[in-house]
């Protein structure tokens, strides 16, 4: 990802490199996360330790973990976020009906954060939770929000996150991005044929408000055995946009 800070200071880079590194490492002790980052071990240790001491990681018998204080500032974080509070009894509703996986997301720094999650008696377990980060590009909530963006913002994103992904059916070009964004303007609602998770399909609609400025979009989502024939392509679609419909005029006269 490029650098776009002007002046980027390095030791709050690095105390970065070593928070993310203990995430994706699920934990680590100090030579393994120094070997990871390619960076001294005293360095590794100064950072931790000053980490520890203000309550950012935890040490358990020599394996650092990242602490629950993040915690406490994801969920000031959400709870500024308007669309949470407007949304989430709307979402529980939508997830309530469909038996299925309800979701709010929303772009920051041109990536998609799920703010909220709401599962039904039917709703599959699946490998994110609140505040996962995913490209726009891979999910149908994503793509809601990059077809009501200005051209240049969607140039921007891509530009700087590049496309493709993890499943085989990932958007890759910018020609098939174009022609979903399209789709998506034409329909009201974007669609997830695996394109994210294989055996995963998602049906969501963007949320604006009184501008006609995206802030947000919501959707459910299922397994592909569910997710089919007119259930898929008609009838989730449309109770989709009827709760979106909902949360866009609570946003707008709230």
């Amino acid at each position: 990802m490029a650098k776009t800070a002007q002046n980027p200071v390095k030791s709050a880079e690095t105390t970065f490199e070593v928070l993310d590194a203990l995430k994706d490492l699920d934990g680590a002790g100090v030579t393994e996360l120094a070997q990871h980052l390619d960076i001294p071990k005293s360095t590794v240790h100064n950072y931790l330790s000053t980490l520890e001491q203000e309550e950012y990681v935890v040490n358990r018998d020599g394996v650092y973990e990242v602490g629950l204080r993040f915690l406490e500032l994801g969920a000031y974080a959400r709870h500024r976020e308007k669309l949470f509070e407007i949304a989430k009894p709307e979402v529980d509703r939508l997830a309530e009906e469909t038996g299925e996986l309800a979701n709010i997301l929303v772009e920051e720094h041109g990536r998609g954060s799920y703010l909220y999650r709401a599962r039904g008696d039917k709703a599959v377990q699946v490998k994110a939770h609140v505040g996962t980060r995913v490209p726009l590009h891979t999910t149908a909530l994503g793509k809601a929000i990059l077809a009501h963006m200005p051209t240049e913002r969607v140039d921007a994103i891509v530009d700087r996150h590049g496309l493709g992904g993890e499943a085989s059916n990932s958007i890759s070009s910018r020609a098939e991005l174009e022609q979903a964004l399209a789709d998506v303007r034409e329909r009201g609602v974007a669609f997830d044929d695996e394109e994210r998770l294989e055996g995963l399909r998602c049906v969501a609609a963007p949320v604006l408000n009184h501008d006609d400025e995206i802030i947000g979009a919501i959707s459910v989502s299922g397994p592909t055995n569910r997710f089919r024939g007119d259930r898929f392509r008609e009838e989730l679609p449309q109770k989709v946009l009827e709760v979106a419909n909902v949360i866009e005029l609570n946003v707008t006269y709230s």
